[in-house]
């Protein structure tokens, strides 16, 4: 019976017990109250847990993300060459085919970062930020082969040839150079490189050096200034 049906009786239960003067006919009407009281506080009941359940279903499933083991290494050994478009870098990962989603490059115009998951229990990821020169995102790629990955930078210019894969590399390059300045005189680039193998050299090589300035500066006093 349905619960408003239910609700009815229960009304008119209780207007006939404000009615009734008999007492066996009071004690019956009130055992019908009470039975149909339960019977209601029980449909209540099932009701609540029927849509308690209805909500359960409609939760939408957890969500298990892959279980995913070991940790993540970074790569710092690659290689690299170019061609009038590209700048290509060559990572070498043994096993390296894995799923396509699981190699992951994302490019912006001065850098890329790459993030290969999953494979032989270990992530990999590599990230190269000041590139030498812009690129272009929509142009560059990425290419799995086996056991390499390999990132396709486009140029943005092309044509243009790039000495270094990033402004750092370039940076650090002419920092080992030796500085010399063709407005002075040249014998003090000389002097600077001899300055610079000093400080740098062992104590045979600064006797060396020693030996050598001291013949030289006997060579000057005697007017013989050949090397």
């Amino acid at each position: 019976m349905a619960s408003e049906e239910l609700q009815k009786d229960l009304e008119e239960v209780k207007v006939l017990l404000e009615k009734a003067t008999r007492k066996r006919v009071r004690d019956a009407l009130t055992a019908e109250k009470s039975k149909i009281e339960t019977e209601i506080k029980n449909k209540m009941q099932q009701k609540s847990q029927k849509k308690a359940e209805l909500l359960d279903n409609e939760k939408p499933a957890a969500v298990v993300a892959p279980i995913t083991t070991g940790y993540t290494v970074k790569i710092s050994n690659y290689g690299w060459d170019q061609s009038d478009k590209f700048v290509k870098i060559y990572i070498t990962l043994t096993g390296v085919q894995v799923p396509t989603e699981n190699v992951q490059v994302h490019f912006t115009e001065r850098s890329f970062d790459l993030l290969v998951k999953n494979l032989n229990g270990k992530s990999y990821s590599m990230i190269v930020n000041n590139l030498l020169k812009p690129i272009s995102v929509e142009g560059s790629s990425k290419k799995v082969k086996t056991d390499t990955v390999l990132i396709l930078c486009r140029k943005k210019v092309e044509n243009t040839r790039w000495d270094y894969l990033t402004q750092v590399e370039k940076e650090c390059k002419e920092k080992e150079k030796p500085s010399y300045d063709t407005e002075t005189d040249p014998s003090e680039g000389l002097m600077n490189v001899l300055k610079k193998i000093y400080e740098d050299g062992d104590d045979d090589m600064k006797r060396t050096i020693n030996k050598a300035w001291v013949e030289s500066r006997e060579k000057q006093a005697k007017g013989d200034t050949e090397f």
